[in-house]
């Protein structure tokens, strides 16, 4: 079965590197016009770049998540330009772990901020006119953290989790509208990310893994554009683990 995404534009949100990098690119593969966003104009640009280079449709606009002015502004923008936003990743995201007796307000301000309010104002600001058109695929991108928690990772995880609440319940809000809400939880893939943590920890992991190895952020993107294909129709309300079987 050939996956269709017929005359469909997306917005990736941290499309500048990663997981979001590889949607883009995916996406456009598949025929979609692409627009990446990301904070650094620079990193989003590049993939912009590299997609119309290779004969896919995309544009960059850049656009800080952690601040909901930006986001309707952009919103604005890209609505000026599309009819409608047909594919909606929330994929934008950041770290900053500490323990909870150690995390700063800042720590859990920017983490909620970027990793889950973006995902409600992004969505707000684009339901509409996918509504009116009575089509849409909105993917959000959790995580196995937000499922099962992390150690050091509160803001992250309480982030997460709350992304597939998110999408939970407004599966049920729009389902007549014939569009689809799903969450995408990764496990440990290889990324800027985790390519981070000290090689003890990485060393630690990968042996609980039941396919014993990280996964690839190809891996993610193929899940996603399952989900953002037409033949995804009757799946909604649903986190797909992209994690080579672990569950911590």
């Amino acid at each position: 079965m050939e996956l269709t995404y017929t005359n469909k534009t997306a917005l990736v949100s941290g499309a500048g590197r990663g997981i979001g990098r590889e949607i883009a690119m995916g996406l456009a593969k598949a025929g979609c016009t692409v627009i990446c966003s990301s904070r650094n104009p620079s990193s989003c640009g590049a993939v912009a770049d590299e997609i119309n280079a290779s004969g896919g449709k995309a544009l960059s606009i850049p656009f800080d998540v952690s601040k909901p002015e930006e986001i309707r502004a952009a919103c604005v923008e890209m609505l000026k330009q599309f009819d409608s936003i047909d594919i909606l990743v929330n994929n934008a995201g950041i770290t900053r772990d500490n323990l909870m007796m150690r995390m700063s307000d800042d720590d859990w301000q920017s983490v909620i901020a970027t990793n889950l309010s973006s995902a409600f104002y992004l969505t707000r600001g684009l339901l509409r006119p996918m509504m009116g058109k009575r089509w849409g695929r909105i993917i959000n991108i959790s995580s196995l953290t937000g499922q099962a928690g992390n150690a050091g990772q509160v803001n992250y995880a309480a982030a997460k989790a709350g992304m597939i609440g998110l999408t939970k319940s407004l599966a049920k809000e729009v389902a007549s509208r014939n569009i689809t809400v799903n969450a995408v939880a990764p496990g440990f893939i290889e990324t800027d990310m985790t390519s981070v943590l000290p090689k003890t920890v990485v060393d630690a992991v990968v042996p609980l893994i039941p396919m014993k190895k990280m996964g690839k952020t190809q891996d993610i993107a193929a899940a996603c554009l399952f989900l953002a294909s037409d033949q995804a129709c009757y799946i909604t309300g649903q986190v797909i683990g992209v994690n080579g079987g672990l569950y911590m």
